[in-house]
């Protein structure tokens, strides 16, 4: 016989029912409502007007996550193992936000994190073969970290001798009021981005500005020529087929040709 703590753990963290399926669409819903009500409740003409509506539904929508991260830690066979998971950790950081704007105004705002929450609709609506490429994606970038800290390295010395040469060349008078403040103008000169708000008035200026700005062309392709290395190496190895979920332990990636699973060893579905 189902116990009532199994039948909702099928719900809550189970797909392949309609009621699994029905809870987890209603969840994305109240997690993209109550994104758009704290994007509202930030515009000065909707929060004069309809802000305490607003603040009433974003309590609403905090007390209806707080219940549900709660069944989630009774419901689960590990409690422990899904705090400190990546969705059990989004899933807190959802509703904290709200219970610290008692004591510190304004950090209602952060619950923008609650739309990360949504991500689950990869698992609802059978989409898991795209989280299998964002997984090759992520072992791509962390096989290249070393290379990519050694070029932030680089880049960093670069836009430190950049900004000191710029400030010893310009100096207060033309708004380099200070290394810092030299280096800021370096970063943003070598990214390419460009606000305008500091910029050379002399002619040794003016050249190492030109020097900043073709070295951050130079650079800029570098960290692509990295990923797309480790991604095309990456693309070689053997791939865990998406989709295929253990009936046991719901591990929802296995190898294309397994029969049975790689963590509980339970027979799986063809």
């Amino acid at each position: 016989m189902t116990t009532f703590r199994e039948k909702w753990r099928h719900i809550i963290f189970g797909v392949d029912s309609p009621a699994g399926r029905l809870f987890d669409q209603l969840l994305i819903a109240c997690i993209l409502l109550s994104v758009l009500c704290v994007m509202l409740d930030s515009v000065a003409a909707v929060h004069r007007q309809y802000g305490l509506y607003l603040y009433w539904l974003e309590w609403l929508f905090t007390l209806l996550f707080t219940v549900e991260y709660l069944m989630r830690l009774y419901v689960s066979e590990r409690p422990a193992h899904y705090a400190r998971s990546f969705f059990g950790v989004v899933d807190i950081l959802s509703i904290l936000p709200t219970y610290l704007s008692l004591v510190m105004p304004g950090a209602n705002y952060l619950l923008s994190i609650r739309l990360l929450r949504a991500l689950r609709v990869f698992r609802v609506f059978k989409l898991m073969a795209y989280m299998g490429e964002a997984r090759i994606l992520m072992n791509a970038l962390f096989n290249a970290r070393r290379k990519i800290l050694v070029f932030l390295y680089s880049v960093g010395v670069m836009t430190v001798v950049y900004g000191t040469l710029m400030y010893l060349a310009e100096g207060p008078a033309n708004g380099f009021t200070s290394i810092p403040q030299s280096i800021y103008w370096a970063i943003v000169t070598i990214t390419t981005v460009g606000y305008g708000d500091i910029s050379p008035q002399t002619p040794l200026g003016q050249a190492l500005a030109s020097m900043a700005m073709l070295t951050g062309y130079a650079i800029i392709a570098i960290p692509t020529g990295i990923v797309t290395a480790e991604l095309t190496s990456v693309g070689r190895m053997p791939s865990p087929q998406a989709g295929r979920q253990c009936p046991q332990c719901r591990k929802d990636e296995h190898e294309k040709y397994a029969n049975y699973c790689d963590r509980c060893g339970a027979v799986l579905e063809k």
